[in-house]
C-alpha cells in the first residue's frame, strides 16, 4: 500500500524516481526499493517524502491512490470543451446584443432629428413675457442646441459600432 502510494502520488507530480532521490538527498535506487515493496522508509524518511511530494504523511500510508487515467483526463478536456463553447456563445450573444444597441442608437437619434426639423424650433414664436413658458423655450432651444453639435457625432460612432460588431462571414 504504502508502496503504490508513494510511486502514484511521484507519478501525478510529475516526478521521476531520479528526481525524488535527488530532493530526499537518497539514491534513485533506494526511492525503486520503495515503490516495489522491498524496502520500507524510516519515519524520518517518511515525513521528508511527505514534504517532497506536498503530501499528508496519513494519506502516503492511507488507502491506495488511484492515478490520473486517460478517461479522466478525456473527460477533463470535454469539460473544458464546453466551457469554450459556453464562452463563445456567450461572446456572440453580447456583440448581437451591442450590434442591435447600436442600430436603435441610430434610430433614435434619426426619429429626434426629423421631429426637431419637422418642429423647424417652433419654440422661437413663443410669448417669453410668461416665465412657464420661458423656461420651457429655454429647456428645448438647450436640448436642441445641445442635440444637434453631439448627435452627428454619436451618429457616427454607433454606426462605426454597427460595422464592427456585424455577423462576419
Amino acid at each position: 500500500m504504502l508502496n503504490d502510494n508513494i510511486k502514484a502520488i511521484r507519478k501525478s507530480k510529475g516526478l521521476s524516481q531520479q528526481e525524488l532521490a535527488v530532493k530526499l538527498n537518497v539514491v534513485r535506487q533506494t526511492v525503486s526499493k520503495w515503490e516495489q515493496g522491498l524496502s520500507v522508509p524510516d519515519s524520518d524518511m517518511l515525513i521528508c517524502i511527505s514534504e517532497a511530494l506536498e503530501t499528508p504523511v496519513s494519506t502516503l500510508l492511507g488507502e491506495t491512490v488511484v492515478e490520473s487515467k486517460v478517461d479522466d483526463l478525456k473527460a477533463i478536456s470535454e469539460k473544458l470543451e464546453i466551457i469554450n463553447l459556453q464562452l463563445a456563445q456567450r461572446k456572440i450573444t453580447r456583440r448581437k446584443i451591442l450590434h442591435w444597441l447600436l442600430i436603435s442608437l441610430c434610430m433614435v437619434i434619426l426619429t429626434i432629428s426629423a421631429v426637431l426639423i419637422v418642429l423647424n424650433s417652433c419654440y422661437l414664436g413663443w410669448d417669453y413675457n410668461d416665465p412657464e413658458t420661458a423656461v420651457v423655450g429655454v429647456v428645448f432651444h438647450a436640448f436642441e442646441w445641445l442635440f444637434v453639435r453631439l448627435a452627428p457625432i454619436i451618429l457616427i460612432g454607433a454606426i462605426v459600432g454597427i460595422f464592427l460588431t456585424r455577423k462576419k462571414v
